[in-house]
This record gives C-alpha cells, structure tokens and sequence, in this order.
C-alpha cells in the first residue's frame, strides 16, 4: 500500500510539473516577444535614408518596424527587398552582417521583424544607409537592438516539461506494478472456505477441503471486488481473470 501510495503522489507531481512548465513556458513567450525584446534599443533609421546609430560590441539585432493597418498583414510583417551599409569609424574593421528572418510581431499597429543580425567589432557610432522597396509600408525604418536577456527562461520551462514526462512515465509504470503485487497478494491469501462440523453428540466428520473450481471462484469475486473498488484497472482485471482460468 506504501508503495502504491508512493507512486500516485510521484504522478500526480509529474502531472502537475508538467501543467506549470506549459504555462510558464507560453507566458515567458510571450514576455520576450512583447515586453522583453529591445529591438530598437540602440536607434533607428528610416528607409530610404541615413543616420548615426550608437552600436555596442557583439551581436545587435536589425529589424524591419512600420506601422500597419488593422487586419492589414496578419500573417506576418512582409521583408521586401532591403539594403543596409554600416559604415565603421576609423579604424574598425567593417561589421559582418548575416541574413536572419524572423517571426513578426506585432502590437496594436506597430510591427517589426527581425531582418538582419550584425557582428560589431567595436563600441562606437557607425553611420547607416538604408534603402528599399517600402513604397506599400507605413513609416518604414531599420532598427538596431537586441533579443531578450531573458530568452534562456523559456529553455528552463522546456526542460521543466521533459522532466515531468520522464517522471511520469516512471510512475506510471511503478503505480501499475505496485496494483499488480497487491491484487496478487490478496488473491493468493484467500482462504478456503470454512465447512461447518456435525452438531454436537453426531459423529464426527471431517471438514471437506474446496475443490479447484471453488478456489477459482472466490479467487475471482476477490479479483472483481478490487476492480469495482478502483485498486484494479479493466486491464489488470482481466490479466489476472485469465491467470486464474489457466490455473496458475
């Protein structure tokens, strides 16, 4: 009974495990997309057009922002033909700069989508040039900025997920064995049945042991009165229905 008990409370903390880490998981989604993400935290530059943007060393983010229309791009921010020159001051080697299109997103009427992701050299001001088929965009510019600091929290709720799973599965099958021993147990220690002696001053007769078909029988109301209780599944009522029947 211990360890049945054991092994419920391990599955339902599985269980239960893995409901909060799909919940932490969508909500950290959606944090990073919507709050978290600094896409334009160093500045921007409209398209066509030019400017001086302050960029740190390491990787910085170029995204595409414009406004759109309500109901207008609903399946995503469209990347039309773009180009970009980051010029480097004096001195700095020019920035790598890689294609890297990602998902849009979008709040109210203001949308932007990660075109570029650009190595910087050095801490300082690069000038940037920027051009573009945007005739179709509402006040299209180029941002320069970076992902969420906080991107790793959604790979802890994954794991979070991956770990219940596990467990659960481990428990599941613990919380099956643990069914089985006990309805092993009490069906092998059914006692026989007892036979009522002669009434005193008869002779005395000797108590009739059951037959095989009468240990089958008590075996199997036993069996179908743990089903009926919930300590056997139909499964396992069966499994052990069809032991009993062959004799073992």
């Amino acid at each position: 009974m211990r360890s049945r008990r054991l092994a419920k409370i391990s599955l339902s903390a599985a269980v239960a495990t893995m409901i909060v880490s799909v919940v932490g998981f969508v909500v950290a989604l959606m944090l990073n997309a919507f709050l978290l993400d600094e896409y334009n935290a160093y500045g921007e530059v409209p398209i066509p057009g030019s400017g001086s943007v302050r960029l740190p060393r390491g990787e910085v983010t170029v995204s595409l922002h414009a406004l759109v229309m309500g109901g207008s791009h609903s399946g995503g921010l469209p990347v039309p033909p773009l180009g970009v020159t980051i010029s480097p001051p004096d001195g700095v080697p020019q920035p790598a700069v890689t294609e890297n299109i990602g998902s849009t997103t979008t709040v109210n009427n203001d949308a932007h989508v990660r075109v570029w992701v650009a190595q910087i050299p050095a801490d300082g001001t690069y000038n940037i040039t920027t051009d573009g088929q945007v005739g179709g965009f509402i006040e299209p510019r180029l941002a320069f900025g970076h992902s969420s600091s906080y991107g790793f929290v959604v790979w802890v709720f994954v794991g979070l997920f991956v770990a219940g799973l596990v467990i659960s599965i481990i428990a599941g099958r613990w919380l099956g064995r643990a069914r089985r021993k006990a309805a092993t147990t009490v069906v092998q220690g059914v006692p026989p049945p007892v036979v009522s002696l002669s009434a005193p001053g008869e002779p005395p007769v000797t108590a009739q042991h059951p037959g095989d078909e009468g240990v089958r029988l008590e075996r199997l109301k036993t069996l179908a009165a743990l089903r009926d209780s919930g300590a056997l599944t139909e499964e396992e009522f069966q499994t052990e229905k069809r032991r009993i029947l062959e004799g073992h």
